[in-house]
């Protein structure tokens, strides 16, 4: 009954260990990117760079799931998950651009701008997701 489960653990653990590293290293790009520090903000109890960062966070999950779903080969997945991390911090380029305040907004808590950071990593992480193939 669990043979199945068994034999495809090693598997398992080379996907997951794969996409955790591809999750893992975007989050430290991104923490090179934005000008501010979430992981202090959000210790400090500032509720717009948790949102911000959560939706940075599910926003490369989206993609990188659908890649581990839909490869077969480990560097076909990696290979989209870094496409994927590239496109999610093009997103917040493109967030800078469209609300240039967004980087003082955010460490002054306010949680609209919070909320749109993670809005568009959210929308770009679903489509960059389905344009998986």
């Amino acid at each position: 009954m669990f043979d199945p489960v068994i034999g495809s653990l090693p598997a398992f653990a080379t996907f997951f260990a794969a996409a955790f590293a591809i999750v893992a290293g975007f989050l430290v790009l991104y923490a090179l990117v934005t000008p501010y520090n979430e992981l202090d903000l959000i210790r400090q109890g500032n509720v717009a760079a948790a949102v911000s960062l959560a939706g940075a966070l599910v926003g490369i999950a989206l993609p990188v799931a659908l890649a581990v779903a839909s490869s077969h080969n480990l560097y076909v997945m990696i290979g989209w998950g870094v496409v994927a991390c590239a496109v999610q911090l093009l997103a917040f380029v493109a967030a800078r651009l469209a609300l240039p305040h967004i980087a003082q907004d955010i460490p002054r808590g306010q949680l609209a701008s919070g909320i749109f950071l993670a809005s568009v990593s959210l929308g770009v992480g679903i489509i960059s997701a389905a344009c998986i193939v």
